[in-house]
């Protein structure tokens, strides 16, 4: 795989650097975020491994950053910090991270992680999801209704990708909180309620003119008629 290493911590860099060579990796550096978005964005890698506290720009502006901006705004991202706790970690996920590994980490855990990214990047593109007059496409990341395009947050994404793959079946909160969440989930917080309400609205209100595809079963969960 080539490989982009943004990490200011020389001999840490270093330390991955040798390693992943060892491994049959190619490997390029870069120690702040302005530099490694310009290598990013002359070079097609494979995976970028990204320390969250850069100079230059923080971690979360360079994800951001090559998101909006890189000539390859899918490329997979692994998060190394030592910042561990779960808002950091769940800011990471959001920003569109793939992975997100803690300092201090062993190398062959790193090393199985990018087994895990190179076995995804083998298997054949998913075919799009469709219900009715919704289609959603996991390859490209595009919703649409009646072929109206439908802008979602990360979150919303992975909500709806869930809900097309049982359509017809109730998801419960638990399911939800496990698959989209995946994180430490605080069943006695509303952040699925609040998600539910704003894909209904970009789902359903935002065409009055079609059925309403999301519903809520009470005390069991969501799912979309089918």
């Amino acid at each position: 795989m080539r490989v982009l290493l943004i990490e200011d911590e020389t001999r840490l860099a270093e330390f991955v650097r040798q390693g992943l060579v060892q491994h049959g990796h190619v490997v390029d550096v870069a120690a702040d975020g302005p530099t490694g978005l310009e290598q990013a964005a002359l070079t097609a890698y494979d995976v970028v491994l990204l320390d969250m506290m850069l100079p230059g720009q923080n971690g979360l502006e360079v994800l951001r950053n090559l998101r909006q901006f890189g000539n390859n705004p899918q490329v997979p991202v692994i998060i190394l910090s030592a910042l561990s706790d779960t808002r950091h970690v769940i800011s990471g996920l959001d920003a569109g991270a793939q992975d997100y590994l803690r300092k201090p980490f062993e190398l062959d855990e790193l090393l199985a992680r990018l087994r895990a990214l190179d076995r995804v990047r083998a298997t054949p593109a998913a075919a799009p999801l469709r219900l009715l007059d919704l289609e959603l496409d996991p390859l490209h990341r595009a919703v649409t209704r009646g072929g109206r395009p439908i802008s979602l947050t990360n979150r919303e994404f992975a909500l709806l990708e869930l809900l097309l793959r049982h359509a017809g079946r109730v998801v419960p909160k638990t399911r939800i909180a496990e698959k989209v969440w995946e994180v430490d989930y605080d069943m006695g917080s509303n952040v699925i309620e609040v998600h539910i309400s704003q894909l209904r609205r970009k789902l359903d209100r935002a065409f009055p003119d079609q059925p309403p595809l999301l519903e809520t079963v009470i005390g069991h969960g969501y799912r979309l008629r089918s």
